[in-house]
């Protein structure tokens, strides 16, 4: 039996011998009065071919944040390599935020057995320079090793000797994060203090060491020096600022050269519209584009026209063909009849709801109410300049590219890259969603759209969610400059997409009365005793001019005027309703809220009906092992 447990006893200590491991993990640092370190670590490893089959790799960080999340880059120098002594080939690549040194010949595998690495490398900016004292704080280790550790020993060297009462001296132990104290200092008289661990590491852990002595031995960097260190680092936002820069000034020139308005002329109250001009027309003339409140002020207008019958059955709307025969339409409102019942005239009793399983006929429609509009008055009463938009399209393009080629980690340039290219296309879908879930609240006066309101809102923040976290991840990972980058860019070119937009001199002159117009519509019913003989107001005036007040976004003034006047209808016990509209948001005592409520419920209900299902996104004792604040060092390493 004895025998027997001798025999187990051997064996479990071979396994466990033969298990991979550093034997021993030594670390001589030597500290330069001009700040700069050189560091030698002696690493004896069990190598049994498992991992260790070439030899030995160390990954060193060089990269970086600090509280302001601006770079920090350390350099690094390997200036020897050696195995057992003899010299030993190693080459370097790009890890993370680091520096991988890979030691041993690719071609050549190691036998079984004990092997000792000696690699010794120069890095500067390790240092902390405080008040009252200098400080290295230093990962010996690192906390990455792909094995345990069996002893650790680090020795630095300062650039003059000190006695020990000098010198403080602290150490943590244990995986990243923790604060043991497991290890004792050993100083002399020869400026060495020692660092020696008392137990075994295992995976994940190591040992990181706090030295402070008097200042005014290691010479701090300038200021200038700092300003440089900063400038060097972080280049990404000079390559960045001086991009967006050149786009700015190129739309400036662009804006000067092509973008600048006609001075506007005097304004004069005018009591009608431009003749001529449907409600739609000055809508887009005015806003030199098309959005889906043109085509609701289209809508009604027909409606008031006597074309159309506007049914809302608690938010959704059906529009209904009267038997009336379409005669002196705009050709736009001809396009926009047609585009929803077939034809002009013969589709008395047709009724086409706005809702999305139309979509198909609902967009043609849309389409050919836009298309007519561009084809009568763009370029006639003003010019989009959209190919001006083009080469800052292409400057923004190349301000990304340089920006990140000055990464120059491939790793970190590919995640930046993906992260550009997939922020680009999801923030348009986000900026999609957000538009219609703002049409949405706009238009909920119901509960019908309150709900559905509700529910586009809620189906939208998991896409916010995704944009915020994906412009933190590329902030986190490649740079903050590029978030800024992108998010600026493309602000920059939706606002000049806008502001290149022009009119022409007869555009110019056409808005002036289409100005004139609103100060109309608009004035406060006690100010129109300024007015030189306006027209009566009437129930008629209101419907007539009910389309021009939507398209000219002041309908809620314009129906206010009327508002004595149709409580002075209710009080005398009389009556009225607009013929064309069936729905519970009329009221005598609340024209404003009927004006206001069917603008935006109608805009809104045009922009879900007319967009197909799912194609809107889609789219002392501060310190810890590791390393904390300002330490250096780390890392970890395997073997290849």
């Amino acid at each position: 039996m004895k025998k027997l447990l001798i025999i187990v006893t051997l064996l479990l200590a071979t396994a466990a011998h033969a298990d991979e491991r550093i034997l021993s993990f030594d670390s001589m640092i030597d500290v330069f009065a001009d700040g700069a370190m050189q560091v030698t670590e002696t690493i004896t490893v069990q190598a049994e071919g498992k991992q260790i089959k070439r030899g030995i790799y160390r990954d060193f960080p060089t990269d970086y944040r600090d509280r302001l999340g601006n770079r920090y880059r350390v350099d690094f120098e390997v200036v020897s390599v050696r195995r057992d002594g003899v010299a030993e080939p190693f080459h370097t690549a790009g890890q993370g935020n680091g520096i991988r040194v890979y030691i041993g010949n690719k071609n050549v595998y190691l036998s079984t057995g004990t092997y000792r690495y000696e690699l010794t490398y120069r890095t500067n900016r390790q240092l902390g320079f405080f008040d009252d004292h200098d400080e290295l704080y230093w990962n010996v280790t690192g906390n990455d090793w792909a094995f345990p550790i069996d002893a650790v020993t680090a020795s630095v060297r300062l650039p003059a000797d000190f006695r020990p009462d000098e010198l403080s001296a602290e150490g943590y132990t244990g995986p990243r994060g923790a604060q043991g104290q497991d290890y004792r200092v050993e100083s002399d008289y020869g400026g060495i203090t020692r660092f020696v661990s008392t137990r075994p590491f295992g995976k994940g852990e190591g040992l990181t060491i706090v030295l402070t002595w008097p200042k005014g031995f290691v010479t701090a960097p300038t200021t200038e020096q700092e300003v440089a260190y900063v400038l060097r680092d972080n280049r990404i936002w000079l390559f960045a600022i001086g991009g967006l820069g050149i786009i700015l000034a190129y739309y400036l020139f662009a804006w000067l050269r092509v973008g600048r308005d006609p001075d506007e002329g005097v304004i004069i109250a005018q009591y009608s519209p431009p003749i001529g001009f449907s409600p739609a027309s000055t809508r887009f003339i005015e806003r030199m584009g098309y959005d889906h409140k043109s085509f609701a002020a289209a809508v009604i207008n027909l409606a008031v026209k006597g074309l159309l019958e506007v049914i809302d059955e608690d938010g959704k709307y059906v529009l209904k063909r009267t038997q009336q025969e379409a005669a002196e339409l705009a050709p736009g409102e001809k396009a926009l009849l047609k585009g929803l019942f077939g034809n002009l005239n013969h589709s008395a009793g047709k009724r086409q709801a706005l809702e999305q399983r139309y979509h198909a006929k609902i967009r043609k429609a849309l389409k050919a109410h836009e298309e007519s509009l561009r084809n009568d008055y763009e370029k006639r009463f003003f010019v989009t300049n959209k190919w001006w938009i083009v080469p800052g399209l292409v400057l923004s393009v190349l301000a990304f590219a340089v920006s990140l080629l000055t990464i120059g980690d491939p790793e970190r340039m590919a995640t930046g890259g993906f992260l550009m290219l997939w922020l680009t296309g999801w923030s348009v879908g986000v900026a999609l969603l957000a538009y219609r879930t703002l049409n949405a609240w706009r238009g909920a006066r119901t509960a019908g759209t309150v709900f559905g309101a509700l529910f586009i809102t809620a189906f939208s923040i998991p896409f916010v969610g995704a944009e915020i976290f994906a412009l933190g991840a590329l902030a986190k990972e490649v740079s903050p400059a590029l978030p800024t980058l992108l998010v600026a860019c493309i602000g920059l070119n939706l606002l000049f997409y806008q502001l290149l937009k022009a009119p022409t001199r007869a555009g110019r002159r056409l808005l002036d009365k289409i100005e004139g117009f609103r100060l109309f519509l608009e004035v406060a019913e006690k100010d129109e005793m300024n007015f030189r003989n306006p027209p009566e107001k009437t129930p008629e005036l209101f419907e007539k001019y009910l389309p021009y007040a939507l398209a000219l976004d002041v309908e809620q003034p314009w129906s206010e005027r009327f508002a004595r006047l149709f409580g002075d209808i209710e009080g005398s016990g009389g009556t009225y309703h607009p013929a064309w509209y069936h729905g519970h948001h009329w009221g005598l005592h609340h024209p404003s809220a009927f004006a206001t409520s069917l603008g935006s419920s109608l805009s809104s209900a045009l922009a879900s009906s007319s967009t197909a299902p799912g194609s809107s996104s889609g789219s002392g004792g501060g310190g810890f092992s590791g390393g904390g604040g300002g330490g250096g060092g780390g890392g970890g390493g395997g073997g290849w």
